[in-house]
């Protein structure tokens, strides 16, 4: 389990455990809020061809998905 803190998700990075169309790095590049200060969207991108998907940023908390960092 990665613990995630929402407020420094903004530009942070990630290596997809099972390549997504054979891309394996990404960067969160957008981050919504909410008037709470929840998120609200988090759109990630693919490092090597700009591709963007919004995702739901509480799966980057699954180690079985997602790993913090580049690896």
């Amino acid at each position: 389990m990665n613990t995630i803190n929402p407020k420094k998700l903004y530009l942070s990075k990630w290596t997809a455990v099972r390549p997504i169309n054979k891309e394996k790095h990404f960067l969160v590049s957008k981050i919504t809020f909410d008037e709470e200060g929840c998120v609200e969207e988090c759109v990630i991108e693919a490092v090597m061809t700009k591709r963007a998907d919004a995702i739901d940023w509480n799966s980057l908390k699954d180690s079985t998905q997602w790993l913090q960092g580049w690896l």
